[in-house]
């Protein structure tokens, strides 16, 4: 793609739109960012531009003037596929693309691309890993925090490890990752897609591109997976259930050997693989009591998975901004693990959510603030107990993301 002279509208401006900005200016190309925050609650982000200077900035709303005159616009993650400012672009014929497929643009070096409704963080993280003791530089970047357009032209690296969100996947146009898969399906964002099979089409696309000369892991447990049909690539089962390994480790495993990773440094790398920040991680034990973030967890699975593997009884954490999930398949394991929910949320709806769904079953706890909720956890805490933040909720009603509601989740608690 040449963007030399020409002018790139970048829509949102967190961490992914201002890598994207800096790309475009890298590459000879005018920048525009807008974004609906007003102007101090951007100045952080707007500081990581390299040349703020040579920057159009719009902020506190979006208007059509703005993008009249721009040659390409890209959109953050965050931004809605049917956003207002998209919809002005499109209408005036500027091609709209992601932050993901802008920076696949300008790759010239594999990927490997994840996508999934949970264990995507865990099983990215161990195919950086693996991919490290097989020798390669390896850049673990996309929605796991590191925009893909901020290393993209960077020539150290072998291959790039990219997690992907449905919400990326939606922007792509020639995205063509050599490795590409789902870890699993469940329901999640059904306040941005419709329905389920809205959102499946969404992860999909992960694959839409792909050839004879490329791979597609598919996870041969997941309902919605075996449905994958008529893909170019080459098929590759994983978590078929006979190596003893889990559903990430198969899919990290598959990757590996086609990288050319030896089995036994694969297995190495299991073995000492620790646990990802923000699933399930142990904060700290007070008084025998066990203090667990597990702030990654944003979905019902997520949250069944957390529950399942955290021995009873459990003081759920839980609460955040509703994505239009059903709960109700929670609550046969929630009477069984959880001894008190402690609901934290600044949004009405998923208050009553929860409520509605688990009244009677446990008793119930509202709280605003994250100081509070831990702080009435612990004094109501007794030895043998686990203190388990697992929302199962998305974090924008009080935090920036799910890291921000981890961090200060064991912020208080080590200050207990």
């Amino acid at each position: 793609m040449d963007i030399k002279g020409k002018t790139v509208c970048i829509v949102g401006a967190a961490r992914s739109g201002i890598a994207a900005a800096n790309l475009a200016a890298g590459m000879g190309a005018g920048v525009r960012i807008t974004d609906g925050k007003p102007l101090a609650e951007i100045e952080g982000a707007l500081g990581e531009l390299v040349n703020r200077a040579a920057a159009e900035i719009e902020s506190g709303g979006h208007t059509k003037a703005f993008l009249q005159g721009s040659e390409l616009v890209v959109a953050s993650p965050g931004v809605w596929r049917d956003a207002q400012p998209l919809q002005w672009a499109r209408a005036a014929n500027i091609p709209v693309i992601g932050e993901i497929e802008f920076a696949w643009q300008f790759c010239r070096k594999p990927v490997i691309a994840v996508t999934g409704s949970n264990g995507k963080t865990t099983t990215v993280t161990l195919i950086s890993a693996i991919c490290v003791a097989g020798g390669k530089k390896v850049c673990l970047c996309g929605n796991i925090g590191t925009p893909f357009t901020r290393h993209v032209l960077d020539p150290e690296v072998d291959v790039f490890v990219v997690e992907i969100s449905s919400f990326q996947l939606e922007l792509i146009k020639d995205f063509c990752p050599h490795i590409a898969l789902i870890t699993n399906f469940s329901q999640n964002h059904l306040d941005r897609h419709p329905d389920m099979q809205d959102y499946f089409e969404a992860k999909k696309r992960i694959f839409m591109n792909q050839g004879p000369g490329n791979f597609a892991l598919v996870n041969q447990r997941d309902e919605w997976s075996r449905k994958l049909t008529g893909l170019a690539a080459k098929v590759l089962p994983f978590n078929e259930g006979s190596d003893g390994l889990n559903a990430n480790q198969s899919a990290a495993f598959e990757a590996g050997r086609i990288m050319g990773v030896a089995d036994e440094v694969m297995r190495r790398v299991f073995s000492a693989f620790p646990t990802v920040e923000h699933r399930l991680e142990r904060v700290r034990v007070i008084n025998n009591v066990e203090y667990i973030n597990d702030s990654k967890s944003t979905t019902v699975e997520s949250g069944r998975w957390a529950l399942s593997n955290v021995p009873a009884p459990v003081i759920l954490i839980c609460g955040g901004h509703d994505k239009g999930m059903d709960y109700t398949p929670l609550r046969d394991l929630v009477q069984k693990q959880v001894k008190k929910m402690i609901i934290l949320t600044r949004e009405e709806k998923s208050r009553e959510i929860l409520h509605s769904v688990f009244a009677g079953l446990v008793p119930l706890e509202d709280h605003t603030e994250m100081t509070a909720a831990v702080r009435s956890a612990r004094d109501q805490a007794q030895a043998g107990d686990k203190v388990l933040l697992s929302p199962m909720f998305a974090s924008f009603d009080m935090f920036n993301n799910f890291e921000h509601r981890g961090r200060v989740f064991k912020e208080i608690v080590r200050a207990l």
